[in-house]
């Protein structure tokens, strides 16, 4: 990004910030009055499924269709399933999936960086969260890294009609289900509850990502971009707050990839590749991940040795040394196998059944061997880090 761009970027968008004021004056003041003296004229229950249901809809069609569907193409999806998180997506009013896109690649790119991150925490809080998109220029950079997905006509489609899509569905559907729920009094209900409160709701628990989870949260995984993992804003946004993770690994279909993390955007992958609609999702092997969470607390313990006012148990640090270096040796080992087996099993090289046998027995011992390694090397770091404490 030049720096013409930023200082363009700098002046205000006034059609989003005007209409991100009002939905937001809405949401804070008008509901509450409208609350107060007509609540009981309208059936609540029936606007609090309202607002659940649009809430899901536009909220989980932005996590699994324009994130980790589109953005990152962690897995394939047939059409009805790409035209309705296309449509659901269009409701939350984060523009068209192409541009949302086209951002979301060059953050991940460029991550951290003041010049070509759009949404940059170095730039502050105010700006990751919502400044980036109040002040810029109307002009759009090029769409020159989303070229993959011009190819799609649904993509094409919706980039043309997303914002009509968006407004007559995200804010006239509440208003027409509110009206045959409750008459004139409950289209007014229908359009702050299910139009503008549950727009607020979406678009900031999407902005907390790039924001909130650049600031606070834990680094399992890498300290060397801001990117933190999260749990309480994965309970808003469908599994989006282990930031850190999807920085790491950012083609695995899951971000809470732990059994007790809460991700249901996953789940909700998982459930359409059973019944035909997605395949060939994309993750990271588990042994890969655990070497990562391996680098890092390296990293920390070597940290807290440096800063350590009594030198540690030399044995102990010789233990953890040497379970180190064989853990090297084991990683280099899986590596080879896992390549070797994954070009015999892509029919890349010609092998003969008893050529693929060998290979494929390679391949399981090095893994075996390779978690043996995991687990000493965090035996031996426990026993060091308990001496730290």
């Amino acid at each position: 990004m030049t720096n013409q761009y930023k200082e363009r970027n700098s002046r205000v968008h006034w059609r989003n910030t005007l209409f991100m004021s009002i939905t937001l004056a809405g949401t804070v003041f008008g509901l509450p009055t409208f609350l107060w003296f007509y609540a009981s004229e309208i059936t609540l229950w029936a606007y609090a499924l309202l607002f659940v249901g649009f809430f899901i809809f536009s909220g989980l069609s932005i996590t699994l269709g324009y994130h980790r569907l589109f953005a990152h193409m962690t897995f394939k999806a047939k059409w009805p399933v790409r035209l309705v998180t296309l449509i659901g997506g269009a409701t939350a009013l984060e523009d068209s999936a192409l541009y949302w896109c086209s951002d979301h690649r060059r953050h991940h790119k460029h991550v951290d960086h003041d010049d070509d991150d759009p949404y940059s925490i170095s730039r502050g809080f105010f700006h990751a969260h919502i400044g980036w998109i109040l002040f810029k220029e109307k002009a759009y950079p090029p769409l020159d890294n989303v070229k993959d997905l011009m190819k799609d006509p649904l993509m094409v489609w919706q980039h043309k009609y997303w914002l009509q899509i968006g407004m007559i569905l995200g804010f006239g559907l509440p208003t027409l289900i509110g009206y045959a729920i409750d008459g004139p009094v409950g289209a007014v209900a229908g359009l702050l509850i299910g139009g503008m409160a549950r727009l607020v709701c979406v678009q900031h628990c999407t902005f907390f990502i790039n924001s909130l989870c650049h600031c606070i949260g834990k680094q399992p995984y890498s300290s060397d971009h801001t990117a933190r993992d999260s749990w309480i804003m994965a309970l808003f946004t469908f599994g989006e707050g282990y930031h850190n993770y999807h920085h790491e690994f950012q083609y695995d279909y899951r971000n809470g990839v732990k059994p007790w993390q809460f991700d249901p955007t996953k789940w909700a992958v998982w459930t359409l590749s059973k019944i035909g609609l997605v395949k060939d999702l994309r993750q990271v092997p588990q042994e890969k991940i655990q070497l990562a969470e391996i680098k890092q607390k390296q990293k920390l313990l070597a940290e807290k040795l440096s800063k350590a006012p009594n030198p540690a148990c030399e044995k102990a640090k010789a233990l953890l040394s040497d379970a180190g270096e064989k853990l090297t040796e084991a990683a280099r080992t899986w590596e080879s196998a896992k390549h070797e087996y994954g070009r015999a099993l892509k029919k890349k090289i010609n092998v003969t059944k008893d050529q693929f046998a060998e290979i494929n027995a390679r391949f399981e011992k090095s893994v075996a061997d390779l978690r043996a390694a995991i687990q000493d090397w965090n035996n031996a770091h426990a026993q060091l880090a308990g001496q730290l404490a």
